[in-house]
């Protein structure tokens, strides 16, 4: 006998498996609401402390800004910035310039003195320690000029070039140029002693230790002495602009309270600290391209 099977013989059961596979199906996307409400938390912790932070700054400048007259309040010095920025880059004569030539040339003056410093100060840390004879003979000299604080420099500069300009680059110079020393001089003295010892044994030239050995191994010290120096340049220019004169952020804000325009000054500090903020980001970033540990 043959026996006859159809598909409706099949229904019961593929209703029964259907039935039974879509709690499955739906297991994950129960899942999903407590992974979206993890990530609005981390959101959360990363982004509500620092507005905390801003909101109780501000709320102490407006509390301060109530009980004396001569500080502007925050919305008065918001309107005074919108205004300024509508249009940074003016010019009605050498003095007289937008805030944004005045803060180029600013970065203008810590480039070339920031370059310099960088140009003699590294290769001056290498030196100092990978050679125990030019680590004594300098060691004294640094230690007896490093505290001196940069604005002393300033009228060495004056003397010298007889111009503001260079004088204040001079400033930047011999402010920037000690934490690159220091730091550099310190990478190559914590170098293994093994890799100069192999370096002996393979009788390597001066120029492969330095090349393969010294540099890559003193590369992250090198670079957190750059972020040091970016940071001090960055602060000092303002107050040497401030003694030169000229076009320059410290000018600007020197000139803005001769003018008695307190809101100014304010906004000034603000872009002070956005600007340093973001030098020292963006070394921080190159520090971590270069660093062997993230590679």
């Amino acid at each position: 006998m043959t026996t006859s099977i159809t598909m409706s013989d099949f229904s019961p059961m593929t209703e029964q498996s259907t039935s039974a596979a879509a709690p499955a199906a739906a297991t994950p996307a129960a899942s999903v609401p407590p992974a979206k409400n993890a990530r609005l938390l981390n959101v959360l912790r990363r982004v509500l402390p620092p507005l905390i932070g801003l909101g109780l700054l501000i709320g102490l400048w407006a509390l301060v800004a109530m009980k004396s007259s001569g500080i502007p309040s925050p919305l008065l010095t918001w309107h005074a910035a919108v205004e300024l920025f509508s249009d940074p880059f003016y010019v009605n004569g050498p003095n007289d310039q937008g805030i944004g030539w005045n803060i180029l040339s600013s970065l203008k003056r810590v480039g070339i003195g920031f370059g310099f410093a960088a140009l003699v100060g590294i290769p001056l840390g290498f030196a100092i320690g990978r050679f125990s004879f030019l680590n004594a003979m300098f060691e004294p000299i640094i230690s007896l000029l490093r505290p001196v604080s940069p604005l002393a420099w300033l009228p060495i500069g004056l003397l010298v070039f007889k111009k503001a300009d260079p004088a204040a680059t001079w400033t930047i110079f011999i402010c920037s140029i000690w934490p690159m020393i220091l730091n550099t001089a310190q990478g190559v003295q914590r170098i293994p002693s093994d890799y100069m010892n192999v370096a002996r044994v393979l009788n390597l030239s001066e120029y492969k230790i330095l090349t393969k050995i010294l540099f890559p191994a003193v590369l992250p010290y090198m670079l957190t002495g750059i972020r040091l120096s970016i940071g001090t340049a960055w602060l000092v220019i303002v107050a040497a602009e401030m003694l030169t004169g000229g076009v320059g952020i410290g000018f600007w804000v020197w000139d803005e309270w001769n003018n008695l325009k307190v809101e100014h000054i304010i906004i000034a500090i603000f872009v002070i600290g956005v600007v340093g903020l973001l030098l020292e980001q963006l070394l921080l970033q190159i520090a971590k391209r270069f660093s062997y540990e993230n590679n």
